[in-house]
C-alpha cells in the first residue's frame, strides 16, 4: 500500500472505492440495500462517511460506493464485522459478479493512475509536491478573483466559496488531467531486480 512506515499509514484516513455491477431490474432493490449498508456503516467506530455516484440515465447499472474511515484499523474492523458480512450475503442475487475494492490513504484519493498505468503506489513526495502548487495556484489565483466579485461579502463567506471552487476543480477538472499529464513522474517505473 505504501513505503511508509507500516504504523504511519495504520494511522491515516483510508477511502475505499467499491463499484458494482448491478443486474438490470435490481437497482431500486439494490439502492435499498446500499442505504441500509450506509446506514449501518454510521455505527461503526471512525466511519467518516460515504458517497455513491449512481450510473447515468441510459447507462449500465454500474455504482461506485466510496467509504471513508478514519485509519486502517477501524476499516479493517468493518471489513470483518458483521454487518458487512450479512450485506455481502444480500447482495450477491442483485450484482453480477463480485465488485471491484481499491484501498486509498491519504493523497491517493486525488490521483487515480491512467487506464493501463499498473504500478502499487505512486510517490507521496510527488504527489503532495502537485497538490502544493495545485493548492498554491488556485488559493492565491481564486481568492483574488473572489474578493474582486464579492468584495463587501464578509470573508469567512468569500472564503467559503474559494475553497468550494478550489474542491470542484480539484476533483473534476484539474487533478484528473494533471494525473494524465504527470504520470510518468508520479507513478515512477519500477527497475526490473
Amino acid at each position: 500500500m505504501s513505503n511508509a512506515p507500516s504504523s504511519d499509514v495504520e494511522k491515516e484516513p483510508v477511502t475505499v472505492v467499491v463499484t458494482r455491477q448491478v443486474r438490470v431490474g435490481s437497482e431500486a432493490a439494490y439502492e435499498v440495500w446500499l442505504e441500509r449498508l450506509i446506514e449501518g456503516a454510521k455505527g461503526m467506530p471512525g466511519y467518516l462517511g460515504a458517497r455513491v455516484q449512481r450510473p447515468g440515465a441510459g447507462a449500465p447499472p454500474v455504482y461506485t460506493s466510496v467509504f471513508r474511515f478514519d485509519s486502517v484499523e477501524h476499516l479493517r474492523a468493518f471489513e470483518v464485522s458483521d454487518l458487512r458480512r450479512r450485506a455481502l450475503v444480500e447482495v450477491a442475487d442483485l450484482v453480477e459478479a463480485d465488485a471491484v475494492w481499491s484501498r486509498l490513504t491519504g493523497l491517493e484519493l486525488w490521483f487515480t493512475p491512467p487506464a493501463g498505468t499498473i504500478v502499487p503506489q505512486p510517490s507521496r513526495l510527488r504527489m503532495s509536491l502537485v497538490m502544493i502548487a495545485v493548492v498554491y495556484g488556485l488559493v492565491l489565483s481564486l481568492g483574488q478573483l473572489v474578493g474582486a466579485v464579492l468584495g463587501a461579502a464578509p470573508q469567512p463567506l468569500r472564503l467559503l466559496i474559494t475553497i468550494v471552487i478550489e474542491v470542484f476543480l480539484m476533483t473534476y477538472v484539474l487533478m484528473p488531467r494533471l494525473t494524465r499529464w504527470l504520470a510518468r513522474w508520479i507513478y515512477p517505473r519500477k527497475e526490473p531486480p
